[in-house]
């Protein structure tokens, strides 16, 4: 598909002019921040689907290879992988179990407790996570499409978003090894 080209004007501009027009002006600046959030989410989704599409990964089964990666031993509890990734039980297991079937990661049995399981990556989701996150550093990690002033001041912003938002806490000055 052909990348179209520029509109003449920022829509999301233009929908704030309707707001302020409209008598929101209480909400103008809201909905800016929340219309550019998302679209910026839509277009740097983009480019990482784009960048995951040949090794057959989502961004969420990148993002539980990745995780598990991470781990000193390729292996976490179902529920540290839901709380680490912010995700409901239910999308972790779900992927998961596609995870599962392609044969890149296993479960296994949780040594402590019978109830809970563990998530351990193969030695071709090792693989395979290690070449996908290659390309995601080249394509879009490494160039994100703000300078690098701009990334730390964005980060801060979604940071505080984010914490206000009761995403988190403030942290201990390095979070804790996996």
């Amino acid at each position: 598909m052909a990348r179209p080209r520029p509109l003449p004007v920022d829509p999301l501009a233009e929908a704030k002019r309707q707001w302020l027009a409209h008598g929101w002006a209480d909400a103008a600046d809201g909905m800016a921040v929340v219309t550019s959030v998302m679209r910026a989410q839509q277009l740097l989704l983009a480019r990482v689907d784009a960048a995951l599409k040949p090794f057959g990964l989502s961004f969420a089964r990148y993002e539980v290879l990745r995780l598990l990666g991470f781990s000193r031993e390729g292996r976490l509890p179902l529920s540290s992988v839901v709380a680490r990734l912010q995700v409901h039980a239910t999308t972790v297991t779900s992927t998961a179990d596609r995870l599962v079937r392609d044969g890149l990661i296993v479960r296994e049995p949780h040594p402590h407790d019978g109830r809970a399981a563990l998530l351990a990556l193969t030695p071709a989701g090792r693989d395979l996570v290690e070449r996908a996150t290659t390309a995601l550093n080249a394509a879009v990690f490494s160039a994100p499409g703000i300078d690098a002033d701009d990334a730390g001041e964005l980060v801060a912003i979604v940071a505080r978003l984010r914490k206000h938002a009761g995403d988190f806490t403030d942290p201990r000055p390095a979070p804790d090894p996996l």
